[in-house]
């Protein structure tokens, strides 16, 4: 099997998925296309000679749900596609299930899968400057074989399908109690507003917090210029000191084919 191009879907809202994506795409068919779905779906038409990488943060084991609705805004078309579940060095447990039934539901064909390692949203401390060098050259060799393989195959059909780790039904994910709030710092540019997944800040007011909607992704904390959105600080405290204790040891990216 040929193809023209790479089409990459990511939702990344603190940029270590999309990181862990570009990686993986560049060992696949060139030229790439990167479309960022992370503030808003966007109904794409997946055509013949493309390869897809479907990639997603893995939020509590799970895929976030905004992140299943931008694939499932997209048609597959029967288009090949590598699924990459983004992880903070906790565990991803469900989400590559997760995503292959989403991605398949939406007409995409799973060929690969990996469970990739980011540095953790919320616990920076935990996974800090990754994927680094040595998780870019596993990546290297995962997309080389992925290649290798789907060149060998004379059509898709022709690929087995990768067997996932997961469970059905997926485990229960709540989302995480701490919601970024906006403090005297705001200087209300908006910024914030503009790029939220669920939109849980209002652009007319961009220094409240809708806590019903947010996900707890970061992306407006990690995009405020003035740093006045943050979690609260005695909840962080408390929480980071277990977090990090439990989930230091490096672990290595977890390739599926």
């Amino acid at each position: 099997m040929k193809f023209e191009k790479t089409v990459v879907l990511s939702f990344s809202p603190t940029g270590g998925t999309a990181k862990a994506a570009r990686l993986l795409a560049e060992g696949l068919a060139q030229p790439v296309e990167f479309l960022d779905v992370t503030a808003m779906a966007a109904e794409h038409d997946f055509q013949p000679g493309t390869l897809a990488v479907l990639a997603v943060p893995v939020y509590g084991g799970r895929v976030p749900e905004p992140a299943l609705e931008r694939i499932r805004a997209c048609r597959g078309n029967g288009t090949p596609a590598v699924l990459a579940a983004v992880y903070g060095n906790r565990e991803f447990e469900d989400a590559l299930l997760e995503l292959e039934e989403t991605a398949r539901n939406s007409g995409f064909v799973p060929v690969a899968g990996a469970a990739l390692i980011a540095e953790h949203s919320i616990f920076r401390k935990v996974a800090a400057g990754r994927p680094d060098d040595k998780d870019a050259a596993a990546i290297a060799d995962f997309a080389a074989a992925i290649s290798a393989r789907l060149e060998a195959a004379g059509d898709v059909g022709q690929i087995p399908a990768p067997e996932f780790p997961g469970n059905r039904p997926y485990r229960k994910f709540d989302g995480v109690p701490m919601k970024p709030k906006a403090g005297s710092a705001c200087i209300r540019c908006g910024r914030c507003a503009a790029g939220c997944p669920v939109q849980a800040i209002p652009a007319s007011a961009p220094d409240q917090t809708d806590t019903s909607k947010c996900i707890t992704c970061m992306q407006c904390v990690r995009n405020c210029p003035t740093g006045a959105r943050q979690l609260n600080k005695l909840m962080f405290v408390a929480a980071e000191a277990g977090f990090v204790a439990k989930n230091s040891a490096r672990k290595e990216p977890k390739l599926y084919l």
